[in-house]
């Protein structure tokens, strides 16, 4: 009897910590799911993937002078404005996916979706003399004020050990809310992200990992399956009945 190969996998949480992961979880999908083409020089250390439309643009560039290394620029048309989404480095591609996967399939969003929703269903907070929510243990906050002027959505999560930034991602004024609920949702995913033990970020501690055998194969199709879910017919919708938006409740300054 053949005995089964398995490798060592490190399970991290809270998975905003987990570091960017493989790039293929949300170019792939894109391409073969969604039918974006790519035009990139395979000489060049980027990626560049256009919607079939050919009214969006991926692009991932890995630039060390430059914190934010993945952008979806949508161009302006007859009714709709110009939006943007860009993504640093160390954003846990899962995440990401979170958002790309929504561009895929617009239609599994619920209609109106309100993009603090799955955040708050996960027990994030508004801070004290701030805009915005905190997770439970306040390593990454989201921000969006309108009626100040910030009408962009600003999400950063810090390490734990110094509250130095790890990554940022900023959604700008008039990104889609499906597209935004889409990306909360998989920030808020209390499940943890598997990475290769032997490449964890810095930023990871032990407290926050632990160590699992699974079988090697299950690895290697981890991303085949993946697109196929997205390519299947009749995928139950992801949204649940509209609900009325909810904005934390303002804070205000002792007199």
């Amino acid at each position: 009897m053949t005995e089964k190969i398995t490798v060592e996998q490190a399970l991290i949480s809270p998975r905003a910590l987990a570091g960017g992961g493989d790039p293929g979880w949300v170019t792939v999908p894109l391409h073969r799911a969604g039918g974006w083409s790519y035009g990139h020089d395979p000489l060049q250390p980027r990626v560049l993937l256009s919607s079939p439309d050919q009214r969006m643009l991926l692009s991932l560039e890995p630039d060390p002078d430059d914190l934010m290394w993945w952008t979806v620029h949508h161009t302006r048309t007859s009714t709709t404005p110009a939006w943007s989404a860009t993504f640093g480095a160390r954003t846990p591609v899962e995440i990401i996916a979170g958002f790309t996967d929504a561009l895929i399939q617009p239609h599994a969003a619920p209609a109106g979706p309100d993009p603090y929703a799955p955040l708050l269903d996960r027990g994030w907070n508004s801070r004290p003399h701030a805009s915005g929510l905190a997770s439970p243990d306040d390593l990454t906050t989201i921000t969006h004020n309108p009626e100040k002027g910030s009408a962009g959505w600003l999400v950063t999560t810090r390490e734990r050990r110094n509250g130095v930034p790890l990554w940022r991602a900023f959604l700008s004024e008039h990104t889609p809310p499906h597209l935004i609920a889409g990306f909360t949702r998989a920030l808020a995913d209390p499940a943890p992200l598997a990475r290769n033990p032997l490449h964890l970020p810095p930023s990871v501690s032990r407290s926050q990992t632990t160590r699992r055998e699974v079988p090697a194969d299950e690895v290697a199709r981890a991303l085949e399956q993946r697109v196929q879910q997205l390519t299947a017919p009749g995928l139950p919708s992801a949204g649940t009945p509209p609900r009325a938006p909810r904005v934390p409740p303002p804070h205000h300054r002792p007199r």
